[in-house]
């Protein structure tokens, strides 16, 4: 189960000063090749307990203050983060052979940009968002649906409210690694790390 990289290069002197300028090219790049989810990515948790989590989401946005996330504040990802404000996210694009990790400091968002999102998700999905106490035990598929007719039932008539215990989250950058595949092994990595306010850049050894 291995293969050869050769879809494209990361050449010296070719990166910009800010790393969000590459991420966002990267990231249009993904969705212009037709990559599935190309703004899924990997969030790695960890608690006070120093077990680490991950799992996938979707990112939302991606702007100078961060990249922006939506959980229930309640799951493990979010009891992880409450313990520790940290997380790393890690983005693979393989029909570019390509990867990004982007590590940072982690906060909630404000309760306005929470409200806004959620509007603006499908009525199933913010049925949803009642229904399921995510990451619980559940007996049965049965109690799963029982509970989100009973959600849909509530809010049959009119707007659903965000509950107070989902909403979103945004990582504050403080390292990117740029990773391009390349033939025999050597593949380009480039790490950017905030130092004093701004953005150093360095190439890493594969």
């Amino acid at each position: 189960m291995r293969r050869s990289y050769g879809a494209g290069e990361l050449a010296d002197g070719r990166t910009p000063t800010d790393p969000l300028k590459l991420f966002s090219a990267w990231l249009e790049d993904a969705v212009n090749a037709g990559e599935p989810e190309p703004n899924a990515t990997a969030l790695a948790t960890v608690g006070s307990a120093g077990q680490p989590h991950v799992r996938f989401v979707l990112l939302k946005d991606a702007t100078p203050t961060g990249f922006v996330f939506f959980s229930n504040y309640e799951s493990r990802k979010g009891r992880d983060l409450a313990e520790v404000p940290r997380a790393s996210l890690a983005f693979w694009w393989p029909r570019l052979e390509r990867q990004v990790r982007v590590d940072g400091g982690v906060s909630r968002v404000s309760a306005e940009v929470s409200d806004a999102y959620f509007g603006s998700r499908p009525h199933g999905s913010q049925v949803g968002a009642w229904a399921s106490r995510q990451g619980e035990p559940v007996a049965n598929r049965q109690e799963l649906e029982a509970a989100f007719n009973a959600a849909a039932a509530r809010y049959a008539g009119g707007n659903v409210p965000r509950p107070p215990y989902w909403g979103g989250y945004v990582l504050t950058p403080e390292r990117y690694e740029f990773w391009q595949g390349r033939e025999d092994r050597l593949h380009d990595r480039f790490e950017y790390r905030l130092e004093a306010g701004a953005w150093r850049s360095r190439r890493l050894s594969p």
